[in-house]
C-alpha cells in the first residue's frame, strides 16, 4: 500500500503524463487542420467545413492545457507556451472573422503556423520534462 507522501509524488506525474497526452491530441488535431485546408483549397472545397469543424472541435483543449499548466509542477517556458495557445487561437477567430479595411485575415495563415510552432514547442519541451523526471 503506498502512503501519503507517495501518492503526493506520484499525482503530479500522472498529472503531466495526462498533459502530454492533451498537448499531443492538440498538435494532431491542428495537423489535420493544416491537412483539410490543404485539400479544401487545392481540390474539393467541402473540406472547409471539416476544417472549420475541426477547430470548433479542439480549441477547448487549449484551455484545458492552460488550466492544466497552472496546476501541475511544469516550468516557466511549459507554462508560458500553454497560454500562449488561446491567445492564438483568439486571434485566429478575429483575423478571420474581423472585416476591416487593413485586412487582417491576411495574418490567418501566418498565426496558424505560429498556432503549430507554439504547440509543437508544448509538446517537444513536455516530453523532455518528464523524460528527464521518469529517469531521475
Amino acid at each position: 500500500m503506498m502512503t501519503n507522501t507517495e501518492i503526493d509524488r506520484a499525482s503530479p506525474q500522472w498529472l503531466q503524463i495526462g498533459f502530454y497526452a492533451t498537448s499531443i491530441v492538440f498538435n494532431f488535431c491542428l495537423i489535420a487542420q493544416v491537412l483539410t485546408v490543404g485539400v479544401a483549397y487545392f481540390n474539393d472545397p467541402t473540406w472547409w467545413t471539416v476544417h472549420i469543424w475541426l477547430v470548433r472541435g479542439y480549441s477547448g483543449l487549449s484551455l484545458v492545457l492552460l488550466s492544466g499548466s497552472l496546476i501541475v509542477p511544469f516550468s516557466d517556458k511549459i507554462r508560458s507556451l500553454a497560454a500562449s495557445l488561446p491567445v492564438l487561437l483568439g486571434l485566429q477567430f478575429c483575423s478571420i472573422h474581423l472585416k476591416t479595411p487593413l485586412h487582417l485575415e491576411v495574418l490567418h495563415p501566418l498565426i496558424g503556423f505560429t498556432l503549430f510552432y507554439v504547440s509543437s514547442s508544448l509538446v517537444h519541451l513536455v516530453s523532455r520534462s518528464l523524460q528527464i523526471k521518469l529517469t531521475s
